[in-house]
């Protein structure tokens, strides 16, 4: 059962082959046997699982169920779930339950899906590694000695390892992406504002976005078709129809424009995995698809960028964590402000100190038009570079991460080259356009993600796009061996 994908899943569901409640429990077994090797997930939320699991076998048999009636998922812990701990991957919420759920985890609800719990991930999303969670580092499947990136690193490690069929991930400069290419799964990040970011706990917040993590486009489809939606509990929520992701998903790839930016073929990418994704355009050839060398000439500009912009929004949300409301509190504090600073202090980790004083620095008198304005002007460049370039072309491709997963413990404190990490994936978030992470090939035992952009709300074409290349390939296919 857990080689299968959501579609495969349904389908059997749907003829009877298991029940819900068999396929909820033999993945708490196997989360159970295996997931202390890698520590994927923060909270197993067993009893909720087959309590929901028994919902859905009866909703199968009474013939109202949905494609995702009686399928178990797993839940990045950014989503706030009712009743259940949600803890960012930090000290300061560790001791959180939260009294609602977000959108997208009632959608799933509404839709029957099983939640089996929440997975690990870098605090607060801030992190390229999944080394900076409070409850300890997610190793990366294909290699123990490896990271699975971040910050979602555990809901892309849960599906590899295949302790789940599929997840939900946020990504904020490449947080789905880069850990999908890590690991050697599939990552959608959508446009901004196609999926609801209520209940979503805040990190940057004109970057967040949630999205689906499986094994196949086909099964990050039919997630979307859950996620997506109009939210009027979020106003970042875009009002606009919504169309079903599968539907398109079979349509002949003959004429399709692919755009190569020459800046993501430069100095810093790994030679093997430039191979690897070579070799996936070259694929794309033989499935019809026309290749366009392009320029994005302010791609230099997005590390900084997302680096000035990025912390500013994170320390303004963060602000609210401060030992008075929720979360986290110190011992016996003498005063006011003792009590604020030991509780902040105490109960967040290392990399949101830092992004918080960052972002504390270039919002102070004398900076903010220094450094906050001039990234948001150069955020307008990058954007319009992709506007001048989807006037040629229909997608850009390249490499989703510029090498594959590094070893545990090799950039943690070196945060500048660890930023470089997500050199690519970065300039989607600034600009606000949706973006795909596929399974291209390995080097040596590590996955290798070609990286799929598409123009605003073209999620249906980069699902489309994807499918057909896994429908000539098996990259996807493949399990980590002690796994399968």
């Amino acid at each position: 059962m857990h080689n299968k994908t959501i579609a495969e899943l349904s389908q059997s569901l749907a003829q009877g082959a298991f029940s819900s409640v068999e396929l909820t429990q033999a993945y708490l077994e196997r989360i159970e046997r295996f997931d202390g090797q890698i520590n994927s997930y923060i909270t197993v939320a067993a009893d909720e699982a087959l309590a929901a699991a028994k919902q859905a076998d009866a909703q199968i048999k009474a013939g109202t169920a949905g494609i995702l009636t009686g399928i178990p998922l797993a839940q990045k812990d950014i989503f706030c779930t009712n009743g259940i701990k949600t803890t960012c991957g930090s000290k300061m919420l560790d001791n959180f339950i939260s009294p609602y759920d977000a959108t997208v985890i009632s959608h799933f609800k509404q839709a029957g899906a099983v939640m089996l719990g929440k997975t690990n991930m870098d605090e607060f999303a801030m992190g390229s590694s999944n080394e900076t969670s409070f409850y300890g580092a997610v190793k990366n499947p294909w290699d123990l000695d490896a990271v699975p990136g971040g910050s979602s690193g555990g809901s892309a490690a849960v599906v590899a390892a295949r302790l789940a069929p599929a997840s939900t991930g946020t990504d904020t400069g490449g947080s789905i992406r880069q850990p999908a290419a890590l690991c050697g799964i599939t990552g959608l990040k959508p446009t901004y504002g196609r999926v609801s970011r209520y209940g979503m706990i805040a990190f940057a917040s004109s970057l967040d976005q949630a999205g689906p993590m499986a094994r196949t486009a086909e099964d990050c489809a039919l997630m979307m078709n859950v996620m997506a939606g109009f939210d009027d509990k979020d106003s970042t929520s875009i009002a606009r129809e919504v169309p079903d992701y599968s539907v398109t998903l079979n349509q002949s790839l003959a004429g399709l424009k692919i755009g190569l930016p020459k800046e993501y073929f430069a100095e810093g990418l790994d030679n093997d995995v430039a191979g690897a994704v070579q070799a996936a355009i070259e694929a794309y050839k033989k499935l019809g698809a026309k290749v366009v060398e392009i320029s994005l000439p302010n791609t230099g500009l997005s590390v900084p960028a997302y680096y000035v912009v990025a912390p500013a929004e994170c320390s303004s949300n963060l602000s609210r964590f401060d030992g008075v409301r929720f979360g986290y509190r110190c011992d016996n504090p003498k005063d006011l402000e003792d009590l604020y600073k030991r509780s902040r202090g105490e109960g967040f980790g290392a990399e949101v100190k830092r992004r918080i004083m960052v972002g504390a620095y270039v919002l102070s008198a004398g900076y903010y038009d220094a450094y906050y304005i001039k990234a948001q002007k150069a955020r307008q460049l990058i954007s319009q570079d992709f506007k001048r370039a989807f006037e040629k072309v229909d997608v850009i491709m390249g490499p989703t991460s510029p090498t594959v997963a590094f070893n545990l413990g090799e950039k943690i404190d070196d945060p500048i080259t660890m930023y470089l990490s997500d050199a690519y994936t970065i300039a989607t978030n600034l600009a606000g356009l949706p973006g795909l992470s596929v399974p291209c090939g390995f080097v040596g035992q590590r996955p290798v993600g070609l990286q799929i952009i598409g123009n605003y709300f073209d999620e249906a074409r980069l699902l489309n796009v994807a499918h057909q290349y896994q429908q000539h390939t098996d990259w996807h296919a493949r399990a980590p061996e002690a796994f399968r």
